[in-house]
């Protein structure tokens, strides 16, 4: 999937209450969630213990913390969209955040995503309102659902 190009914030803006391309599929290994459990220190048994996870798990293997999913978000839009003028992002924070789903390893989830709402910032920055979907394939209930906000300069 080719991401959607804007040459700067003005020609961005014109996405407001627009969907955005959706994403390509990304799969979840056990090593991304090893990972994301030691830069966390949460490594409780259902996300980095494989053997324990098949015969205690209700989900029979191991399962993405919810908030992998969020910090996933970022790398997630930043696929769907290149405005050439930026020259600095930062994330804002988060409005509404909802897990319908348990991610177990080797899912592939994707973004849906639309733009919400543009306000401008100081020092030729705007702040978007992003509505977030990470879709889990072949299941009805996404991952994750979110209101994202970001920060962007030029």
């Amino acid at each position: 999937m080719k991401p959607l190009e804007f040459e700067n914030f003005k020609e961005f803006k014109t996405m407001v209450g627009k969907q955005l391309p959706i994403g390509s599929w990304y799969i979840v290994t056990q090593k991304m969630i090893n990972d994301f459990a030691n830069a966390t220190l949460d490594k409780q048994w259902i996300h980095i213990d494989e053997k324990k996870a098949q015969t205690a798990s209700p989900f029979k293997s191991t399962i993405a913390h919810g908030f992998m999913s969020v910090a996933m978000i970022s790398k997630l839009l930043e696929d769907l969209f290149v405005i050439k003028s930026i020259k600095m992002g930062l994330n804002y924070g988060l409005n509404k955040v909802r897990f319908p789903n348990p991610v177990p390893v080797n899912s592939q989830l994707r973004m849906l995503a639309e733009v919400k709402e543009i306000e401008d910032l100081e020092n030729n920055g705007i702040k978007i309102t992003f509505s977030c979907l990470i879709e889990i394939k072949g299941q009805e209930k996404p991952a994750c659902v979110a209101e994202f906000l970001c920060a962007l300069y030029e």
